[in-house]
C-alpha cells in the first residue's frame, strides 16, 4: 500500500477552477486504479503553514546550541513543531499530487511557503562535500497546473516559473520521477475552453493508472 498527498494551492474548488478540476479527476482514477492506497488531501488555502520567520530562525538557532524544545518561547515551539509535521508529513508519502494554478508566471505564495517547510537539511535533502543530495530518491510526484496562456511550450515558455520550479525542487529532494500536466490557453483561447479542460481531463485519468 501506498501513501499520496494530494497537495492542493487554489482557494477555489473544482467548480471554479481548471486545476483543480482536473485535480479531482486525476485522484478519483487514482483511487479507482489504486483502490487500497491511502490518499491524503492537504488543502494548502486551509493548512497552518508557517513562514520562515524571525521566531522559527531564532527556534531553530536555540535548538541546534543545545537547548530543550520546552525552552522555546511559546511562538517558537508552535512554529517550529508545525513545521517539523509539515516534512515529516511530507517524507512519510511515496507519491505527491500537486495542483495550482499559474499566477504571475509562478504559483501563489501559499506553496512557496510549504516549499520552504519541506527543504529541511538532513530531512530531504543532506550537504556532502560534492554539494547538496536529495534523500528522497524512492518516490514520484506529478504537477497539475493551469493557466489561461500557453505557457508549457511555444513563445512564452521562457516566461514559466511555476512548474519548472518545482522540478527543480523535486530534483533537488532526489525525487526521480516527476511528470506535468497542464491545461492552458482557456483565456487566449476562450472557445476552446472546454475542450482544453476535457483534453487534460483525459490526459490525467491516464497518467493516474500508471502513478
Amino acid at each position: 500500500m501506498a501513501t499520496v498527498l494530494y497537495i492542493t494551492a487554489h482557494p477555489h474548488d473544482h467548480q471554479t477552477s481548471y486545476s483543480m478540476a482536473v485535480g479531482k479527476e486525476f485522484i478519483e482514477a487514482y483511487r479507482e486504479a489504486n483502490p487500497s492506497d491511502e490518499v491524503i488531501a492537504l488543502d494548502l488555502y486551509n493548512s497552518d503553514i508557517p513562514q520562515i520567520d524571525a521566531d522559527v530562525f531564532s527556534g531553530w538557532g536555540k535548538l541546534r546550541s543545545g537547548s530543550s524544545f520546552d525552552q522555546l518561547s511559546a511562538s517558537e515551539q508552535a512554529k517550529v513543531q508545525r513545521l517539523n509535521d509539515i516534512v515529516e508529513q511530507y517524507i512519510a508519502a511515496d507519491k505527491y499530487v500537486f495542483v495550482s494554478p499559474m499566477w504571475n508566471f509562478s504559483f501563489p505564495p501559499v506553496l512557496k511557503a510549504y516549499i520552504d517547510a519541506i527543504c529541511i537539511a538532513g530531512k530531504t535533502f543532506k550537504y556532502t562535500e560534492n554539494g547538496p543530495v536529495g534523500l528522497l530518491t524512492d518516490k514520484k510526484a506529478i504537477h497539475i497546473q493551469a493557466s489561461g496562456g500557453v505557457y508549457s511550450e511555444g513563445p512564452s515558455a521562457g516566461f514559466e516559473s511555476g512548474h519548472s520550479f518545482l522540478k527543480k525542487i523535486m530534483q533537488f529532494h532526489g525525487v526521480p520521477s516527476f511528470e506535468g500536466i497542464f491545461v492552458e490557453g482557456m483565456a487566449a483561447m476562450p472557445d476552446k475552453a472546454p475542450a482544453i479542460k476535457e483534453a487534460a481531463i483525459a490526459k490525467a485519468k491516464e497518467a493516474a493508472k500508471r502513478f
